[in-house]
Formats: C-alpha cells, structure tokens, sequence
C-alpha cells in the first residue's frame, strides 16, 4: 500500500517537473506567482491578502495544469484536426484565460492601491 502511494507521488512529482521544465506558460505563472509574493513582501500586504494571493496563485498552476493534460491528452487522440478535439482544447484555454482576467483583477484590487499609495499619487 506505500508503495502505491510513494508511486503516485513519484508520478506526480513527474508530471510536476515535466510542466515546469516544458511548459512555456507554466514559466510564466511561475514567475508571476513569484512577482506577486515579492510584491506582497514589499507592500507588506495583509495577511488576508497573502491568503488571497497565495489561493490565486496555486487554483493558477492547477488549472494550467489540467488545460495542460487535457491538451496532450487531446494530441494524443489523434493528429487529425478534429473539430470535437479543437472544441475541448479551445475551451480548456478559455478556462485558463478566465482564471488569468480572474488574477488579474484579484491582483489589481490588492497591489494597484499600494503602489498609488508608494508613488504618492
């Protein structure tokens, strides 16, 4: 029984460096994710929003991930364009795009008032 589970974590440690070290828009989120924390220390935002930015940042990767595997998942169906498999990609992406207008305007709501507030404007 540990052996499954030591295997489904090795597994998922596997597809976890697969997306950092292949997954261009994982690098982003990546860094992103990294700016926001930097940015929060900086501002010294609250702990409420630290909670917030920390939630946005990991539903971020995790929805990146799932576009992600069924993106492959849907390429490894079949090279042909198909009009079914363009629809599941396409709305996959289109989840990953709401959730990044949905972080923006969460991160906008946070840090766009502390930064008027550091250039004094």
């Amino acid at each position: 029984m540990i052996k499954k589970h030591l295997d489904s974590f090795k597994n998922a440690y596997a597809g976890l460096w697969w997306a950092i070290t292949t997954g261009n828009n994982y690098k982003i989120h990546l860094f992103l994710s990294a700016l926001s924390i930097v940015g929060g220390i900086f501002f010294r935002i609250s702990y409420f929003e630290f909670l917030i930015i920390a939630t946005v940042i990991i539903l971020g990767l995790t929805v990146e991930m799932i576009n992600t595997a069924l993106e492959e998942t849907a390429n490894a169906i079949d090279q042909v364009k198909r009009e079914d498999i363009r629809i599941a990609k396409d709305v996959s992406a289109a989840a990953m795009l709401i959730f990044s207008l949905g972080a923006f305007i969460v991160a906008c709501i946070i840090f766009v008032p502390k930064i008027l507030l550091f250039l004094n404007i």
